[in-house]
């Protein structure tokens, strides 16, 4: 079943998937960590764009933390849905305790993952959002947010492999989403992989330090 040998060589195939898009513009590519980065880092080198990581933490809903009430990233942006926030009646304070945590956790990876360093500048840019795999697509979904919260042109996920459930769904609030593989039979991204080990941190600030 596995169509790729590794995150490596599904960046490889995306990047060619992305280049004709791109050609004489100059995007950021972003890179949701741990495992998207790999894939992003190809994509990078490939466009000659340069590299950084999305981070965001989705807000879980008091009791269903499998629902997400929004999400945190970076700046200490954040993005609330507001349907599930009226219908569970949850006052602005409570909110600012969900988040303020997570809001704490993101800022954590950011400096582990840039050694302290600025992020690439986003406002007014095309980026490209890279992942190993969407399946439900809700993670993208806040990456989305949290992009768009940080005032860029455009956004462009990139993922080698998808359900056609979270195609649907990202297509909403993405400017193009691109993908080779939506399978009609879709059960966990590892599947399409022949190697799916897990990226290390380590090699998340190594390929950072190399592309960004």
């Amino acid at each position: 079943m596995a169509s790729y040998a590794n995150r490596a060589d599904a960046g490889r195939r995306l990047a060619e998937e992305l280049l004709p898009l791109f050609e004489g513009r100059r995007p950021v590519v972003l890179g949701l960590p741990r495992g998207g980065v790999p894939l992003a880092a190809e994509v990078s080198a490939a466009l000659q764009a340069p590299l950084d990581v999305l981070v965001v933490r989705k807000i879980p809903t008091p009791g269903q933390p499998e629902l997400a009430l929004g999400a945190v990233g970076e700046g200490d942006v954040k993005v609330l849905n507001k349907r599930i926030v009226a219908a569970l009646g949850l006052n602005e304070d409570q909110i600012s305790q969900l988040a303020a945590a997570l809001a704490g956790e993101v800022e954590d990876r950011l400096r582990r993952f840039r050694g302290g360093d600025e992020g690439i500048p986003i406002r007014d840019r095309d980026v490209i959002v890279v992942d190993d795999g969407m399946a439900t697509g809700a993670s993208m979904m806040a990456a989305i947010a949290v992009a768009s919260a940080q005032g860029v042109g455009s956004v462009t996920v990139a993922v080698p492999v998808a359900s056609v459930d979270a195609v649907k769904l990202v297509s909403q609030d993405a400017d193009k989403v691109v993908t080779m593989g939506t399978p009609r039979y879709f059960r966990a991204v590892g599947e399409w992989y022949a190697d799916f080990t897990q990226t290390t941190e380590e090699e998340v600030i190594e390929l950072l330090a190399r592309y960004g």
